[in-house]
């Protein structure tokens, strides 16, 4: 059913930009809304050309209007493309991770649209920093939000549920880690985690660490997880904003385990997850009043099991690997959706400096969230 106009603005009511609804990802709204001009009859007459210069190995999309048909999305007269004849008529030229230059002179209402999939310590500098107009990654203020999933309750009211089982049962081992980056990560993890081992047993799986599991085998590996252990270092390799990954929803909350947490702001994690689902490394002093809270969950199951109570209580909207979580139809149908919508095209939003926005103060730190925010309310 096509959006509602309204009397006062004469533009539609659905807040579909992030300065129209600051706080929110808008992506419930922008997965629901069909603009108010849109007649699908016309398909053929209103179809909108996305050019992509650089195609990522690992994305998966055929560069015709098939992706968005077979998603079923609400709007579909969209097409991907890769031919560089049509790089000029192009609606939309979409960027991954780095702006690639064009000969050609750019018509003045084609959109120029960026993809971060990784946080700013990963992604290059832009020569051009305002040549874009949207943005499209995990952060809440990009024009098209691309979280590696999101937690949806069945009714708000109800955030916990009795389990009718223990999650602690049969379990000998205290806390896991997979991991294979040791040098790469800006935030501390290793070090954080070696300190923690300290004072309670943590098996580190992995190239930094003294225990194998192999990525040919991880369903193995899971079920290990699931069966032995109790907690899992959904640690992040960058504290930054908004940016948290499937080693916390796929790794984590999928698992029998409770994920401790390193990454993005606490409140980020209030966003994102189910309520009273992980621990935040950022709530303790130190690893080792982490490790003493951990021994106290240890040797209380009631305790132990409080963190298992968001249970059936509602589901993540993305399913599937992280790529596709990042690349599935809700991505490409919102993205067809927005090229569609008069008000977002018609009057194109710039970025002043996109290397300010992706790489500015604030956007990510190299030590704890808590001291940085204890500084500005100082």
């Amino acid at each position: 059913m096509p959006a509602s106009i309204s009397d006062d603005t004469g533009i539609r009511d659905a807040k579909l930009l992030p300065d129209e609804d600051p706080g929110s990802d808008r992506i419930l709204n922008q997965m629901m809304f069909v603009p108010p001009n849109y007649n699908s009859s016309r398909r053929k007459e209103i179809m909108k050309t996305i050019f992509m210069p650089y195609i990522p190995v690992w994305w998966s999309i055929k560069f015709d209007d098939s992706t968005f048909v077979n998603s079923k999305c609400p709007v579909d007269a969209c097409r991907f493309t890769v031919d560089p004849k049509e790089r000029k008529t192009a609606d939309l030229v979409m960027f991954a991770n780095q702006f690639l230059h064009s000969n050609e002179n750019r018509p003045p209402k084609q959109l120029y649209a960026m993809y971060y999939s990784e946080p700013p310590f990963f992604t290059p500098l832009l020569d051009q920093p305002d040549a874009i107009n949207w943005t499209i990654s995990y952060r809440y203020d990009s024009t098209i939000s691309a979280p590696y999933n999101k937690w949806l309750y069945y009714d708000p009211r109800i955030r916990q549920k009795e389990q009718n089982r223990n999650y602690a049962t049969n379990k000998t081992k205290k806390v896991a880690w997979f991991v294979s980056n040791c040098v790469g990560a800006s935030n501390g993890r290793l070090e954080y985690a070696k300190e923690l081992q300290k004072h309670i047993q943590v098996d580190i799986y992995g190239k930094c660490g003294t225990l194998k599991c192999p990525h040919n085998d991880r369903e193995t590996c899971f079920d290990m997880l699931d069966a032995d252990y109790k907690f899992y270092l959904a640690f992040e390799n960058s504290n930054c904003k908004d940016y948290i990954t499937e080693k916390f929803f796929d790794t984590g909350l999928q698992r029998n385990v409770i994920p401790i947490v390193m990454g993005a702001p606490r409140r980020t994690y209030e966003k994102f997850a189910p309520l009273r689902s992980y621990i935040h490394v950022e709530d303790f002093a130190s690893p080792k009043q982490l490790a003493d809270y951990l021994h106290i969950l240890d040797q209380n199951d009631n305790l132990y099991n409080s963190y298992f109570k968001w249970r059936g209580t509602g589901e993540f909207v993305a399913k599937g690997t992280a790529r596709r979580q990042l690349l599935g139809p809700s991505l490409f149908c919102r993205l067809c959706t927005m090229l569609h919508d008069e008000h977002s095209t018609s009057t194109p939003r710039w970025y002043r400096n996109l290397n300010e926005w992706q790489h500015g103060k604030g956007v990510c730190i190299r030590s704890f969230w808590r001291d940085i925010e204890s500084t500005e309310h100082s």
